[in-house]
């Protein structure tokens, strides 16, 4: 079958004919893959910064945002079946068994760094016609969802931080006061750095969850992301035109900031006015050659201790971000379907993943269609 695979060896991106998998465990499910989401970290591999084969393979088939139709199961699958929509999970387990989290199914939070991910860490992903996994990594989609699904995996970014935060804050008494109608963060400002689609998603996240949120973007208004962004009810603020500081001015404290633009200067520039009580959550990975910023230190550090602030790094995601992201990815499709659409710029074949994946970065989110 064709897949879409990467040798670091040979330093090459291929279209290629892979085996096609069987069924070989009584937990495992085959599915036919719909589409596969195209993201920054797909370019970074095809990059050669990063991403290993398989051991004993030379190549690696690329592909974390998967969306795929059942078409056959093991005997001892028995949530999934065959005709149901599923959203696979990225990372696996490492082996060892003093891995507390990895023993307990939170291999996000894997302690040892021997995890391994699908598409990006020695195996397999999802650019490919047919998919074996186990039952225990798929999450079944509802069909009112199938042509947005394939967002929900880089949407659980957001729902991952989301959890984090609200068990952070149990530290205080951070919950806003119960108004009818309202969500829990409705009291909180949350400012959202990016509108690429880990920023605009994380943005609707943060809505849906009750935050004042602002998007902090660089490019000036108007713009394509802006109008995006405004159409569901946030405000989008242009870095080129507006300072950290004139940002902390106009919104007073800043509960939360939610980093979605993978720049380290931005960052840390906005973490200088982050307010009392407030969490940094970091998500993006700085691409190769790493640059040197100037960080003022000194301030950043007096600020985390004075005002009791907290940042944190999360990647990928574990079942609960997943179900969190098909819940609000429902929400998102009740109140705002023409704009959850619009994130999806391209559909494209597999016989233009190659083209896609080394080019010039364009639109939002690029989708190839496997089917």
């Amino acid at each position: 079958m064709n897949a879409v695979a990467v040798n670091p060896r040979k330093r090459e991106v291929v279209l290629i004919d892979h085996p096609a998998p069987e069924i070989s465990a009584g937990t495992e499910v085959k599915f036919r893959t719909l589409e596969v989401g195209i993201c920054g970290t797909d370019r970074e591999i095809c990059r050669f910064d990063y991403g290993d084969p398989p051991i004993g393979d030379d190549h690696l088939v690329l592909g974390h945002e998967g969306l795929g139709e059942v078409t056959e199961v093991g005997s001892d699958v028995h949530r999934i079946k065959p005709g149901d929509l599923v959203v696979p999970m990225v990372r696996r387990p490492c082996h060892h068994s003093h891995c507390v989290p990895c023993r307990k199914d939170r291999s996000d939070f894997c302690m040892t760094g021997d995890f391994v991910e699908r598409g990006i860490k020695q195996y397999h992903g999802f650019m490919t016609e047919y998919v074996v996994d186990h039952e225990q990594y798929l999450c079944v989609v509802p069909p009112a969802l199938r042509d947005v699904a394939i967002l929900m995996e880089p949407l659980t970014v957001a729902e991952k931080a989301l959890i984090q935060i609200w068990q952070i804050q149990k530290r205080l008494d951070w919950e806003c006061p119960v108004v009818e109608g309202k969500a829990p963060g409705h009291c909180r400002q949350a400012v959202v750095l990016g509108a690429g689609p880990i920023g605009i998603l994380g943005a609707m996240a943060l809505k849906v969850a009750g935050f004042q949120t602002t998007v902090y973007s660089r490019s000036k208004v108007p713009n394509l992301k802006s109008e995006l962004v405004e159409s569901f009810g946030v405000r989008y603020i242009s870095s080129e035109s507006t300072s950290p500081e004139e940002l902390a001015r106009m919104l007073g404290n800043i509960d939360v900031v939610y980093e979605g633009v993978g720049g380290a200067k931005v960052s840390f520039d906005v973490l200088k006015v982050l307010g009392l009580n407030g969490i940094f959550v970091f998500t993006g990975i700085p691409g190769f050659p790493l640059p040197h910023i100037t960080v003022d230190g000194e301030l950043i550090m007096r600020n985390m201790v004075l005002k009791n602030q907290v940042a944190l790094g999360t990647v990928n995601a574990g079942r609960d971000a997943f179900e969190a992201a098909i819940h609000d990815l429902g929400i998102f499709m009740q109140r705002w379907p023409g704009t959850v659409r619009s994130l999806i710029t391209g559909r494209f074949g597999l016989k233009d993943a190659r083209g896609l994946l080394l080019g010039a970065a364009t639109g939002i989110k690029n989708v190839l269609d496997v089917a």
